[in-house]
């Protein structure tokens, strides 16, 4: 197979030819209430200030605490009453459970490249009868993770070392090295990617540098938005996107699409793109008004509408979330 397209390419290369999803123009000029403080939007990753991370500030494990929450950071959600409901678990409820006050030495590539999968059952259990969905496979690719550190310098800061503290560099290092961060399919013929859990592990060592006040990541622009379930819902509330009446009926009808379908590919691919062109409408919305260039990138809009979508799930109700049960989101 070819090398595929990165995110920014297949999100254009997605959007030119997709039937049921829509890149509404008009709709991502109205919308700047992405405008936000870009200091303000970052913290809303929980790597990407000191207070959320209660570890040693510049010791190796936060690196290692990325690599092993953003290893297993995908699908979260479970069937409800004959049809598909809303998450269970999340984001920070992983990072709930994998606290370190656990007294389990999660951080140490030692520890979880050789973690039973019944002593993750135990970490990673509820309070209530519900299992963690895709349990095997989180236990699979997290002890292939740890592995995959301890043969390229036994932690995550000598790993991505090799990466030489480029964004563009560090995504194709972590997609070369760890095969469940690759998140790439075909579609219209043309190998094309999405790199959702690799883009947003770049954006969390960021964070932590940056709190670390170790300096930036250069090439942060090469970024895309990350491909999931949630910011999508968003952007259709917000009128950046449009999905088809069939789309629509589809997902209202609890429908789940397998990863790969072209409907799936395209919501994807179109969200992506969409939220390129509310990068370029809002830096020239900020050079207008400022007369100074724009320092938003893509993965900062992202922190911004994932959140929001959340806050407004209830608003928001009405449009349907896209479910698909893979390892890439």
């Amino acid at each position: 197979m070819d090398r595929p397209l990165p995110p920014l390419d297949s999100g254009r290369f997605v959007a030119a030819r997709s039937q049921d999803v829509f890149v509404d123009v008009e709709g991502v000029h109205r919308r700047q209430r992405c405008s936000t403080p870009c200091a303000t939007v970052r913290t809303s990753r929980p790597a990407a200030g000191k207070k959320a991370n209660p570890l040693a500030p510049r010791d190796t494990a936060a690196l290692n605490w990325c690599v092993v929450v953003d290893t297993m950071n995908f699908s979260f959600w479970a069937r409800g009453r004959g049809q598909v409901c809303i998450s269970l678990y999340g984001h920070s409820f992983l990072l709930t459970l994998l606290s370190p006050a656990l007294g389990v030495p999660i951080t140490d590539p030692e520890y979880f490249s050789r973690m039973s999968l019944e002593q993750l059952r135990h970490v990673l259990r509820s309070d209530n009868t519900t299992p963690m969905p895709m349990l095997v496979e989180r236990h699979q690719v997290l002890t292939e993770g740890g592995r995959v550190l301890l043969e390229n310098g036994g932690n995550c800061r000598s790993f991505i070392s090799q990466a030489g503290n480029d964004a563009q560099k560090m995504v194709e290092l972590i997609v070369e090295k760890l095969p469940s961060y690759r998140d790439a399919t075909i579609y219209e013929g043309k190998s094309i990617s999405f790199y959702k859990r690799a883009q947003i592990l770049v954006a969390d060592f960021w964070g932590i540098m940056e709190a670390r006040g170790e300096g930036d990541i250069p090439n942060l622009d090469w970024l895309t938005m990350f491909a999931d379930y949630r910011v999508p819902q968003a952007l259709v509330y917000l009128g950046a996107l449009r999905y088809s009446n069939a789309l629509t009926d589809t997902l209202k009808n609890g429908e789940l699409l397998r990863s790969g379908d072209r409907r799936e590919v395209e919501i994807r691919g179109c969200s992506i793109w969409s939220v390129e062109l509310i990068k370029e409408h809002l830096c020239k919305l900020v050079q207008e008004r400022d007369g100074v260039p724009c320092n938003i990138n893509s993965a900062i809009i992202d922190f911004y509408l994932w959140p929001y979508a959340k806050k407004l799930e209830k608003e928001m109700s009405h449009i349907p979330i896209h479910h698909t049960r893979c390892i890439y989101y």
